[in-house]
């Protein structure tokens, strides 16, 4: 016993000790391994692009900070007094309210209406239905503006003039109007319009969250269907309502196409119109001012984001648990198809109407209701594209700064995404934070920080390809980021283990593994990114020059010359661009989703 005591005793010691060396001569390796890893090339390369993009985010927004109480050395609280000093402030202010929070009351019903049809009765139409977040960039918001004037200007508005023809028909005489867009409530229809999508994306995503057995229940207990949406539905996506809010007030002072276009005419003027009017069309620009009006568009969103902070904190509403969601679809019977016209109504009003206003006055050659059908053609966009040169060279600056923005911007967020993803380093995520902040911001005060940030010394970026690069990348990368960040969480760690394992550098991996797998997710934020930059109006009304035109400022100009034969086909051709792009997008996502399918 004691001999088998003592062998076995020597052999665990012999273990004991090989375990010993091997944790000696392995935790080394380990940890040089884990050392490595952490320095690597792809990781450096990570680092720096998320310090860059956090940099680029924060400074602007520190100099606008800074500014507002500090000015050439000393505290100067002179952009504060600036704000009540302004002629008719108060007036401005009142007009932004009014118009942000009428069109956004309109949005939450329309939308809330829209994605409760999609998502809780068999109304639903598949592509088209999921093709509504897609309309607003169909149709960017000022090409829609200028087709809406098109078409309800109360004089030579084509619509007008079919209202007034009909009326004639019935022995009614009319010399303008019904409808005038130049209005408070064209100006808020409009507004309303390109605020809907958001609502709808938002309500959505929370109603599919949503279990919809309570409101079975609701109904089997005699509670009618308005009852039950009132206290089971409505309750139940109130985070989703109050995500909507912040958006929709971001979106709404932060727009500037469709109250320069509208508000003009109608002598509406809002925060945004007079912040770009003091920065780009008055000399020398007034910087103290715009900063004290865009003060208090900073308060307005903050306080939108506080009475989000507050719904979720308050109140019940749906969570996501363990078991799988229960949808049942209610049946409309003969209210089906007045639901779906409800969706169709939107897309043709949104998208459908403007576009057939551009391309009539685009190819009749000048703006009239008398449309010469047999004199159509293509003079005005063959002028526009190939003997407008001003008109030309911004089309490819706004092309070419779309293209390059978005590729660089997908790119830096795929590296980001996966770097936050696979680090747990809270520094990692801070960044992240720190690169999606603008979201959180007006677009139109991160503009003017990036006036103050890089126009003058040391940068000297004033109206530069350059400066609008950068900008494009601050003020879209939070959204790029987000997509991104989704196509990361379905590359799984296993393939990326697999591969390091096999001896690939962090590159490699990145390359030949990571990057595929995203593609489908980085397509959609690329092309996000492409239309969001090639339609942008509310940077470049501030930062494009003279020598660096961009189509949407381009788009304004033409508008305050009335040339609108020009501006029908400089809309046109931006919106033909855009939908081109979703289009092809669309096709890319699907192939992509069948091939993978396939794959499984």
């Amino acid at each position: 016993m004691s001999g088998a005591s003592a062998e076995s005793s020597t052999k665990s010691g012999s273990l004991l000790g090989e375990d010993s060396v091997a944790s000696r001569v392995n935790g080394p390796s380990s940890m040089a391994r884990r050392v490595m890893q952490a320095y690597s090339p792809f990781n450096l390369l990570a680092a720096a692009v998320a310090l860059f993009l956090a940099i680029l985010a924060l400074y602007p927004l520190s100099r606008v900070v800074t500014r507002l109480v500090y000015h050439d050395g000393g505290f100067d609280l002179s952009p504060l007094r600036a704000v009540f000093m302004q002629p008719g402030v108060g007036t401005v202010v009142f007009n932004t309210v009014v118009v942000v929070g009428a069109s956004a009351v309109l949005a939450l019903v329309v939308g809330s209406i829209m994605a409760w049809i999609n998502e809780r009765t068999d109304a639903r139409m598949g592509m088209i239905t999921d093709a509504l977040p897609l309309i607003p960039f169909l149709v960017p918001p000022i090409a829609g503006a200028i087709g809406w004037v098109l078409l309800l200007s109360d004089r030579a508005g084509l619509l007008n003039a079919l209202f007034r023809g009909v009326a004639r028909m019935a022995g009614i005489d009319m010399t303008v109007g019904p409808l005038n867009i130049y209005s408070w409530p064209g100006l808020v229809f409009v507004y309303m319009l390109y605020s809907v999508p958001y609502v709808y994306l938002m309500v959505s995503a929370g109603l599919r969250n949503v279990d919809s057995a309570m409101e079975e229940q609701s109904r089997i207990c005699g509670s009618g269907l308005l009852r039950t949406m009132r206290l089971v539905t409505l309750p139940s996506v109130r985070p989703a309502l109050g995500a909507s809010v912040l958006l929709l007030v971001w979106f709404g002072f932060a727009l500037f196409s469709v109250p320069a276009i509208i508000g003009k005419g109608a002598q509406i003027e809002v925060l945004a119109v007079r912040m770009v009017r003091l920065l780009s069309f008055t000399y020398p620009p007034d910087i103290a001012r715009a900063l004290g009006l865009g003060l208090i568009v900073v308060f307005a969103v903050g306080g939108a984001w506080y009475l989000q902070t507050r719904v979720l904190k308050r109140g019940r509403h749906a969570t996501i648990g363990g078991k799988g969601l229960k949808v049942t679809r209610i049946a409309l019977g003969r209210w089906r198809w007045p639901a779906r016209l409800v969706i169709l109504g939107y897309i043709f009003v949104a998208a459908v109407l403007p576009i057939v206003a551009l391309l009539l006055v685009a190819l009749n050659g000048f703006w009239t209701p008398n449309i010469k059908w047999a004199s159509l053609g293509f003079t005005t966009f063959r002028e526009v594209l190939f003997e407008d040169e001003i008109t030309a060279v911004a089309l490819r600056n706004s092309l070419a700064l779309a293209t390059i923005g978005a590729t660089l911007g997908m790119l830096a967020a795929a590296i980001l995404s996966l770097w936050v993803q696979r680090s747990d380093a809270r520094l990692a995520r801070l960044v992240d934070a720190f690169v999606k902040l603008p979201a959180s911001v007006s677009t139109i005060v991160l503009a003017v920080g990036f006036v103050l940030a890089f126009s003058g010394p040391p940068f000297n970026l004033n109206g530069s390809f350059l400066i609008l690069l950068l900008a494009y990348l601050a003020l879209y990368m939070p959204q790029g980021s987000v997509a991104a960040d989704a196509a990361a969480a379905q590359v799984g760690k296993d393939l990326v283990e697999a591969s390091q394992v096999s001896g690939a550098a962090s590159g490699r991996t990145f390359v030949r593994i990571s990057l595929p797998l995203m593609m489908a997710g980085l397509a959609a934020g690329w092309a996000l990114l492409f239309v969001r930059m090639v339609g942008d109006l509310t940077a470049s009304a501030i930062l494009a020059g003279t020598n660096n035109p961009v189509v949407g400022f381009r788009i304004l100009e033409v508008y305050e010359n009335a040339s609108f034969a020009s501006l029908a086909a400089l809309s046109t051709v931006l919106t033909a661009i855009t939908a081109s792009v979703i289009v092809v997008l669309l096709v890319v996502q699907r192939r992509s989703s069948n091939l993978m399918a396939l794959q499984a």
